[in-house]
């Protein structure tokens, strides 16, 4: 399996967890992805999951504690996003019209953090690697492949991400029948942007993380199986592969892709 040694900056690095029921989650995760589970304390009741394909990190998770849920805060996937200087990436989100809702911060030795939200309300990380990079693998199924942005005022989002990130945000083939825009890294496709007219009713801004799978149809019945809703059914996306959208049985929203490729 293609391993990863580092992520360059700009790209999707880390992808978190933040569950109702971290045992649930664990059983129905491993389940579906064949991961392994690498847990480590964090503390009185708290423990960190870390999720492994080939003894490799591939993903992690933890529970919500009393606080969040208080706050209301749902199950969710949080995308990390790889920079060379946390502290001046940070600096730069107020300026761009975001809000730091936690400022550069030391996770022990692992590497240095900052949450962001975006103007227009979807939230993600910032990672500045020290000995921890990130997701350590690619390319197999299990493994992020992808992150689109779902935001209702994707318009006031773009220029943001393009001055945060550098970012270019780049029409498909198919521009003129849906609309959708390829987030491009440098010279990589690592995203996108959904036009407005394909969300979710209701559904606040959000990251939706993609994961690889070899068998979009088997995964999304399995996924169902182990009591996932599914939100959009297996689907094609011409010239690219097939996806589904589910929400794991605490209600964390992820993607399934199939490439054609």
């Amino acid at each position: 399996m293609p391993n990863i040694d580092q992520h360059p900056p700009g790209s999707f690095s880390w992808i978190e967890l933040a569950t109702s029921d971290q045992t649930a989650a664990k059983s129905f995760y491993t389940s579906l992805f064949g991961w392994e589970v690498f847990d480590v304390p964090m503390g009185p009741d708290q423990t960190y999951t870390i999720f492994q394909l080939g003894g490799r990190d591939t993903a992690a998770g933890y529970q919500l504690n009393a606080e969040q849920r208080t706050r209301g805060v749902p199950p969710h996937w949080n995308i990390y996003v790889a920079v060379s200087n946390a502290d001046e990436t940070a600096g730069k989100v107020a300026g761009l019209g975001g809000t730091l809702l936690a400022p550069p911060f030391d996770v022990m030795d692992h590497g240095r953090m900052a949450i962001v939200q975006d103007p227009t309300g979807a939230s993600f990380s910032i990672w500045q690697p020290k000995a921890h990079t990130g997701t350590q693998v690619s390319g197999v199924d299990g493994t992020l492949c992808w992150a689109d942005l779902n935001s209702p005022d994707r318009d006031k989002a773009v220029p943001f991400y393009t001055g945060l990130f550098g970012w270019q945000f780049e029409p498909g083939k198919d521009k003129d029948l849906t609309g959708y825009l390829h987030i491009k890294n440098g010279e990589e496709f690592i995203g996108g942007a959904t036009p407005s007219q394909f969300l979710p009713p209701g559904a606040p801004p959000h990251w939706l993380a993609y994961f690889l799978t070899s068998n979009c149809d088997a995964s999304a019945d399995k996924a169902k199986s182990l009591g996932a809703s599914m939100w959009v059914p297996p689907s094609d996306i011409e010239g690219a592969g097939r996806f589904s959208v589910l929400a794991d049985p605490q209600g964390a929203a992820f993607a399934l892709f199939q490439s054609s490729r």
